[in-house]
């Protein structure tokens, strides 16, 4: 019963969010007919349906109620949140009323939509592959936390950050505004800093995770960083 509730949780909470995103664009729009938009809310909304029905319950739960033992303190989430929305609201106002910088052509659109579905299987895979792939920094002593190797592990140490900004980056290509881009680039700089506080925090203090670090060298690029 728990196991059931727990992917219910996951799949009703990912399709309502998916829905708040629709309507925070088309509210701000004033209109409905954005095809782009219903592309990419019916990729998100795939991706929603397919993290419930493929991620361990185990992770679910952690991801939705993450533990407290060995936790970092950071903000993230308190400045991801209000930019993200702000990100919609401007997507909306620009697309649907004032046309400030909805240039971006159509075949560019469409390199964004395939970039958000390749990222955001990208970022299943990583999620699938690592078990201790939770919603906060934490050392997770009480899952047994060791270091993954294995999957996208092997190219980059953290490929689930690197492919989820991809898909954030390609989701406001293929909405349409240059403008509501801004937002989304300052999202990638806070998750190049989440990455670095939790590569210095595993580091520090996961045992193997030094050696795994001295053999995969790059944290999101393979070869470059």
């Amino acid at each position: 019963m728990t196991m059931t509730r727990t992917v219910l949780g996951q799949l009703l909470g990912g399709l309502l969010a998916t829905a708040i995103i629709g309507a925070i664009i088309f509210a701000a729009a004033g209109r409905t007919d954005l095809p782009y938009v219903w592309a990419v809310l019916a990729i998100t909304a795939a991706f929603m349906i397919l993290s419930a029905v493929v991620l361990p319950p185990e992770l679910l739960r952690e991801r939705q109620h993450p533990g407290s033992e060995g936790r970092v303190h950071d903000r993230h989430r308190t400045f991801v949140v209000p930019l993200i929305i702000l990100s919609w609201l401007l997507t909306g106002l620009d697309l649907g009323r004032f046309h400030w910088s909805d240039t971006v052509p159509p075949w560019l659109r469409v390199v964004g939509l395939v970039g958000l579905a390749f990222g955001l299987v990208g970022t299943l895979w990583a999620m699938r592959t690592n078990r201790f792939f939770s919603s906060v920094i934490r050392l997770q002593l009480d899952r047994g936390h060791q270091p993954v190797t294995t999957g996208p592990y092997r190219i980059v140490r953290h490929p689930g950050y690197a492919t989820h900004m991809l898909a954030m980056l390609c989701a406001g290509l293929a909405l349409g505004s240059w403008l509501a881009l801004l937002p989304v680039m300052v999202v990638v700089l806070l998750f190049v800093r989440r990455t670095i506080t939790e590569d210095r925090m595993l580091r520090r203090d996961l045992d193997g995770y030094e050696a795994y670090a001295a053999r995969v060298r790059s944290r999101l690029v393979p070869g470059v960083w």
